[in-house]
């Protein structure tokens, strides 16, 4: 692990309790929208800001690593509720889209290697 991967350690998540049933109707279809495995993160500041549905397996991945270590800086380590990262949507995007494909390549050869077995 490298030192940044050692301060990534004191990141706390505070989930919402699942089977808490509140009177807000819209933080009921929140919860219930992300499905197992996954995490809902808010990007952006301001009017900029959207809600994106992650697989829990990006908070591994060095680049989604680095946009924690940048929400750390910014709103330090206890952020209540939902993680909110403070980079740009399209910057977002482009990372998401990265950790995809590398995703994907990585299933691809993977299944190659257990059918030639």
């Amino acid at each position: 692990m490298g030192s940044g991967d050692k301060n990534l350690r004191n990141f706390h998540l505070h989930l919402p309790h699942l089977h808490h049933h509140t009177s807000h109707g819209s933080n009921k279809k929140q919860v219930r929208d992300v499905p197992k495995g996954c995490l809902a993160v808010k990007v952006g500041q301001g009017e900029e800001q959207q809600r994106f549905v992650v697989p829990v397996l990006y908070f591994n991945h060095p680049l989604f690593m680095q946009l924690l270590k940048e929400a750390e800086e910014e709103y330090g380590f206890d952020q209540k509720g939902t993680i909110t990262i403070p980079c740009h949507v399209e910057v977002f995007r482009n990372v998401q889209g990265m950790i995809d494909r590398e995703r994907s390549i990585h299933q691809h050869h993977h299944n190659v290697l257990c059918f030639r077995v």
